[in-house]
């Protein structure tokens, strides 16, 4: 039995990675290989890292700082948001757990156009009255379209520790509830804390639907501008972009890991 458990998990790691593999090798091979003549060559990566300047890269470049900077904004507001708001729901609120979850997935039914519909009022008057047109603001609304993934990621790692016992801990020698929050419960939380963080870069890095429909400029407006005049580059810049995340993703686990490894050791000792 334990032979045909292997086998099969085998089977479904290779038949994943041919899923995933084949369309990046397939974006490879179009990044370097002229689609009407089949020649190779290396026009779009030179382009790209060869030091030139031109409206491509400069849209590329401002797309890519745009988006990754509300990736950040987007991490902090709603890991701001989300986790001291479940942490008291926890504590002090069980009965409204309920109302929270369904507010938090309430954007998984709402398709991305009738959101962009709605929101586009407010970032009207964002636009015109509170902030400016900057494209950054949009981390706004991708706190939204993160808001399920965020919730399902905490909720788990929630669940996966004894909250009360450690916050009431905590609080009988004297701290507050900030020293709780970040000193006691973000420790406890580190994996849930960095699949939130993976899954919210992964949406913004990949949004088109908001910022094409509210006329802003991020990674994937400018990947569809520079695509309709050169498809090899767009072709290469996605292949990187993907790369970039997934090595992004397996340091930030495996730096998880290790820090993990190094704290079950040291309370080990301390019980002997």
């Amino acid at each position: 039995m334990k032979a045909r458990g292997a086998w099969f998990r085998r089977i479904v790691l290779g038949v994943a990675l041919v899923y995933f593999l084949v369309p990046l090798a397939s974006l490879a091979d179009f990044s370097v290989r002229f689609p009407l003549t089949g020649k190779v060559d290396l026009v779009a990566w030179q382009a790209l890292f060869g030091g030139g300047e031109s409206d491509k890269l400069s849209l590329l470049r401002e797309g890519l700082t745009n988006s990754l900077i509300m990736a950040v904004m987007a991490i902090v507001i709603s890991l701001g948001l989300l986790l001291p708001t479940m942490v008291l729901v926890r504590l002090r609120l069980p009965r409204m757990s309920k109302v929270v979850e369904f507010v938090c997935l309430l954007p998984l039914t709402i398709p991305a156009v009738v959101l962009v519909v709605g929101l586009a009022p407010v970032y009207l008057v964002i636009s015109t009255k509170i902030l400016d047109s900057n494209t950054i603001w949009l981390a706004f609304a991708y706190v939204i379209l993160c808001l399920p993934y965020v919730y399902r990621a905490l909720d788990s790692g929630l669940r996966a520790i004894d909250l009360k016992t450690l916050s009431e801990t905590a609080r009988s020698f004297g701290a507050s509830w900030p020293t709780v929050l970040l000193r006691v419960l973000v420790p406890n939380l580190r994996s849930a804390l960095v699949s939130s963080v993976f899954v919210t870069l992964a949406v913004v890095l990949g949004e088109f639907t908001f910022a094409r429909m509210l006329a802003r400029t991020n990674l994937q407006t400018a990947l569809f501008e520079i695509n309709l005049s050169d498809g090899q580059i767009a072709a290469a810049v996605s292949l990187l972009v993907l790369g970039g995340t997934v090595l992004l993703m397996v340091a930030l686990d495996l730096l998880v890991a290790l820090q993990e490894r190094r704290i079950r050791p040291s309370t080990r000792s301390d019980v002997s």
